[in-house]
């Protein structure tokens, strides 16, 4: 792995999810748990900046009364809304302190939706620094790191899941995703492999899958 053409982007490390007090913590706190997934991302985000690759936080926020999207509410976002979640200038949007931006880190402003290239300029970013391989992390499993690990397949980068760098609202929705949904459309790792790749050990066998 070559840390100059590698990014670490890190999807929603903020405080309604990650911290006690946090509207949607509850949710994903079992999770959270059942992977150490915070220290294992905090583990992550410190090899990459170590070895010089490109590390970028996704953070979803929006504006008081939720403007920026539509009135016809439903599913996830319905979620978010009604649980007054990631609201600007509150502290459940801010970033929590263990997996928080540092100087050299980007930070892609005007997510809105579930996938981190959809609404923001990520995908300009990457292939501007020459981002060949995107390695994902953050919440949820099977929302938003899935969403922008499809697009991201899609747009022709090579995609790395941590498989315990990320969190959900059931184990049985992060274990599905995980088993079936990752394989197909990335080479998911754990962190250790990850960081063991970064630091130039050999690279394990090819971990995705076909049909």
């Amino acid at each position: 792995m070559n840390p100059d053409t590698t990014a670490l982007v890190l999807i929603e490390f903020q405080n309604d999810f990650t911290t006690e007090g946090g509207v949607l913590h509850g949710a994903v706190e079992a999770v959270m748990a059942s992977t150490d997934m915070l220290a294992h991302a905090a583990t992550a985000l410190e090899a990459t900046r170590a070895a010089g690759a490109t590390v970028i936080h996704s953070p979803i926020a929006f504006q008081a009364g939720y403007g920026e999207i539509t009135a016809h509410l439903y599913g996830i976002l319905k979620g978010v809304v009604d649980s007054n979640a990631f609201v600007k200038g509150s502290w459940g949007a801010d970033f929590v302190a263990d997996v928080a931006p540092a100087d050299g880190d980007i930070v892609v402003e005007g997510k809105r939706g579930l996938d981190a290239f959809g609404s923001t300029n990520l995908d300009f970013i990457l292939r501007s620094k020459g981002i060949t391989t995107v390695v994902l992390a953050g919440f949820l499993t099977n929302c938003c790191v899935e969403s922008t690990m499809r697009s991201a397949y899609e747009k022709g980068f090579e995609v790395i899941t941590l498989t315990d760098a990320v969190g959900a609202t059931s184990q049985a929705e992060h274990d599905n995703a995980i088993t079936y949904d990752y394989p197909m459309f990335s080479k998911p790792m754990t962190t250790d492999e990850y960081v063991a790749t970064l630091r130039g050990a050999p690279v394990t066998a090819d971990s995705s899958r076909g049909y």
